[in-house]
C-alpha cells in the first residue's frame, strides 16, 4: 500500500508543491509515508475510535479541520500553496469543505501533509535509519497527536525508508 501511496498521491503532491517553491526530496517522501502510516496505516481515510463512529480526523494524514486544515490554510509559510490547492480540488477555501475533501483526495491530503511539514522552520530529518528518534520528535512537534504510540513509529520509520529507497 505505501508504494502506491508514493507513487500515487505523495510524488504527484511534491511534483506539483515544486510549483509553490517546495522541492521534492526523499526526506520528506520518508517522513509523509512513516506519518501516514503512524496515523492511519495508509489506509484508513476517515479516523477509527474504538466506538466505531468515526473520529473528528480525515485523510491518510488524518487532519481534523479546525486542527491541520485550519492551520495550513493561515500559516503565513503554507497559506499561499494551501489556498491554491483548495481552490483546484475543492472549489473553496473553506477549512471544513477542504477537511471533507481529506477522506477521498490523497494527493490533496498529501499536499496539506508536507504543507504542515513545511511550516516548521527546522530541516526534515535526514532520511536514514540513525534518524528515527528525531523523526518521531519532528512528528510529535507538527502533529500534536492525542495518543502518541512511540512503539509503532521505529518499524514505520523502517517501511518508510525501504519503500523510498527499494531497488
Amino acid at each position: 500500500m505505501q508504494k502506491y501511496i508514493l507513487t500515487n498521491a505523495i510524488n504527484p503532491a511534491l511534483e506539483r508543491l515544486a510549483a509553490h517553491r517546495i522541492q521534492p526530496s526523499d526526506a520528506a517522501r520518508v517522513m509523509l509515508i512513516a506519518i501516514g502510516l503512524q496515523e492511519s496505516a495508509l489506509k484508513h481515510r476517515t479516523q477509527v475510535i474504538t466506538s466505531g463512529n468515526p473520529g473528528p480526523a480525515r485523510g491518510l494524514w488524518q487532519f481534523e479541520a479546525m486542527g491541520g486544515v485550519n492551520g495550513v490554510m493561515t500559516h503565513r509559510s503554507s497559506e499561499s500553496a494551501a489556498k491554491a490547492f483548495a481552490t483546484e480540488f475543492v472549489g473553496s477555501h473553506n477549512a471544513h469543505a477542504i477537511w471533507v475533501a481529506l477522506a477521498y483526495e490523497d494527493v490533496l491530503a498529501s499536499v496539506f501533509a508536507r504543507l504542515l511539514l513545511w511550516t516548521d522552520p527546522r530541516p526534515l530529518p535526514q532520511p536514514s535509519i540513525n534518524e528515527a528518534e528525531a523523526a518521531w520528535q519532528y512528528y510529535i512537534q507538527n502533529w500534536r497527536p492525542g495518543k502518541p504510540h512511540r512503539h509503532t513509529w521505529d518499524a514505520h520509520w523502517v517501511t518508510a525508508l525501504n519503500t523510498v529507497f527499494e531497488a
